[in-house]
């Protein structure tokens, strides 16, 4: 905060205090008039018949206002309130957080930690491990995988076993520490609008779908070209680049063709966001066992 900003809400701050206890104390009493009866002192206001009374407050409610007064001046003695003034308890927003982050800490530590040396498979079979992983799930993950895991358009299905990154339990475990982040280039400028049809044709003759042979096989030429780096030349993907399986059936972005097409056109870029310092390590492993076991389906066993 600039000096300027700091001196201006300090000025306020008193200015609004001095003017409120000056309003408190210039009606404490009230001159009465030699016509009025003292007891019975009014505004000379009439509101459909009714009359005002101009009495001060009662004494009680009078003190209480100043207590009020002195608890807001040692309020801002103690505490940040006078713009930059950070108080003489040094105290801040960020550090009670933290302070309440570190008691949830270690206060679950030990519910979270006695797992830390359990292999994810095994930890997988581990009913009570794996309600704890559903609440991580639900609370972390739903909203782009969905509450079953089964993904949305543009987040992986974590029920099959297709992984883009790699399915092993150490690699999920990555996958959540770190994060993930995904480049497909776009390829428009390259190929054009024809060599991207061709393109698409090919993939989907890749995988058994209707095609034109012909388009498939000038397509296969732009893939052998541009495509085989990332996705090999069989096309089956390369986890160590997140580059997808393209014979599976698995389509993150949609297969449809122009789908395919579109994906082609103008390349994606889908990221995974690291949960390191959100979850810490001794829940993403029980997080990790969880996700690793929605692909084994334990529960239909």
């Amino acid at each position: 905060m600039s000096t300027f900003w700091s001196l201006w809400i300090i000025v306020l701050t008193l200015t609004n205090l001095a003017l409120v206890l000056w309003v408190l104390l210039a009606n404490r009493k009230v001159a009465a008039r030699d016509d009025e009866d003292p007891e019975n002192r009014t505004t000379g206001h009439v509101y459909d018949g009714i009359e005002e009374y101009d009495n001060p407050l009662p004494r009680w409610w009078f003190k209480l206002f100043i207590a009020t007064f002195i608890f807001a001046g040692v309020y801002l003695l103690l505490y940040p309130g006078l713009g930059s003034y950070p108080g003489l308890l040094g105290w801040t927003q960020e550090g009670e957080l933290r302070g309440h982050q570190q008691q949830a800490q270690a206060r679950f530590s030990d519910q979270f930690g006695r797992y830390a040396d359990t292999p994810i498979e095994e930890l997988a079979r581990d009913p009570d491990a794996m309600k704890m992983g559903l609440r991580l799930f639900a609370n972390n993950c739903a909203v782009c995988h969905g509450s079953d895991g089964g993904g949305n358009w543009g987040f992986p299905n974590l029920t099959d076993d297709s992984w883009h990154w790699g399915g092993a339990p150490e690699q999920i475990k990555e996958t959540i520490t770190n994060g993930r982040k995904a480049a497909m280039p776009a390829w428009s400028a390259s190929l054009g609008e024809q060599g991207i049809a061709e393109v698409t044709e090919y993939v989907l003759g890749l995988n058994d779908r209707e095609h034109d042979q012909e388009m498939a096989s000038a397509g296969q030429q732009h893939f052998q070209r541009n495509c085989v780096a990332c996705h090999g030349a069989d096309a089956t993907g390369n986890p160590m680049l997140g580059a997808p399986d393209l014979t599976d059936g698995v389509w993150l972005y949609g297969g449809e063709p122009a789908e395919i097409r579109q994906t082609l056109r103008v390349g994606r870029n889908g990221e995974m966001p690291a949960q390191e310092e959100l979850l810490k390590a001794d829940r993403i492993h029980i997080l990790a066992a969880y996700v690793y076991s929605l692909s084994m389906n334990y529960d239909e066993e």
